[in-house]
């Protein structure tokens, strides 16, 4: 099957921009965009990086001896199991969704026992049974690509794109001083240093494979696609072999309006002057800290004269 899957996954380190990307690209007619973050880590994932990022939001690793449905059981993809089993305590219960998860298990199952078990077979699956069990997605028919969103998966790019042929890693910066203002809104948020310890490591993943793999990572400033949504995401719809859409111009959930981001993530209101605005909520002590710790990246998107 992963011969010819085309899969756009998106990647940012925490408050930068991801979410909201995500949803600028949801209403694009030849996307399937899943419907919230696309949690396919398990807890199996284990190397030097699960120190610094939960496994949720890594590349998957699965058992040798596991069955489909125990490795179907194994992807964590909190946000829409949640949302599908108890839907009362979903952050996202407002919003309609028909999506039985154990159909979708049972589709899953059915994808892989027809491919084979191997991690790119089993990603594709789950994204596939995904919108085969969702029975109120609104679909155009003229969908060509999956789409999926996990914070920090940038930095497994190399696994992404070896496992799957036709995919592309889409990762998105967003300035340091704004990103860690709207972390703090957190009821527990990361201390300084360890924020910039991901914020650092994300940015270098990208740049690396970015290399790595020509043409197939992009990066994306979050500023970018604030200031201009549709011209920042075509030109990227335009790499992919896919045409530039009017609904690249705001954000959308199953193609319905989005008057803020939030709850999906914690940016409310993408533009501009919000998130200038944002970035100079910090105090003296913690601009410059972050000036430090981020010097060598600043230059390089263009954030040197920011704040």
């Amino acid at each position: 099957m992963s011969d010819d899957f085309k899969f756009l996954m998106i990647g940012a380190m925490y408050e930068n921009g991801g979410n909201t990307t995500h949803r600028f690209l949801d209403g694009h007619p030849q996307l399937f965009v899943y419907p919230f973050e696309s949690q396919v880590g398990t807890r199996f994932v284990s190397d030097p990086l699960t120190s610094v990022f939960p496994t949720k939001y890594r590349w998957p690793s699965f058992l040798l001896e596991a069955t489909p449905e125990q490795d179907y059981r194994a992807i964590i993809d909190e946000e829409c199991k949640v949302r599908a089993r108890t839907p009362n305590v979903s952050k996202f219960r407002d919003w309609p969704m028909d999506l039985d998860d154990d159909e979708r298990c049972r589709i899953y199952q059915g994808y892989v026992t027809k491919a084979g078990r191997s991690r790119g077979s089993n990603v594709e699956a789950f994204f596939r049974a995904t919108f085969d069990a969702w029975k109120d997605h609104r679909r155009t028919g003229k969908e060509e690509y999956y789409v999926g969103y996990s914070p920090i998966i940038t930095v497994d790019a190399d696994k992404i794109l070896n496992d799957l042929p036709c995919a592309h890693v889409l990762h998105v910066i967003r300035n340091p001083w704004s990103a860690y203002a709207d972390t703090k809104r957190r009821p527990v948020p990361l201390a300084l240093g360890s924020y910039m310890l991901g914020w650092t490591l994300s940015q270098y993943s990208a740049l690396f494979f970015q290399k790595k793999f020509p043409g197939r990572v992009h990066i994306v400033r979050a500023e970018d696609v604030m200031a201009d949504a549709r011209g920042t995401l075509g030109r990227l719809m335009g790499e992919l072999g896919l045409k530039t859409d009017a609904s690249l111009s705001k954000p959308t959930w199953n193609g319905h309006d989005l008057k803020e981001v939030y709850p999906w993530g914690t940016i409310r209101v993408p533009t501009p002057e919000q998130n200038l605005a944002t970035a100079r909520q910090l105090d003296v002590q913690e601009i410059e800290e972050i000036r430090q710790r981020a010097w060598q990246y600043l230059d390089v998107f263009g954030y040197e004269t920011l704040v």
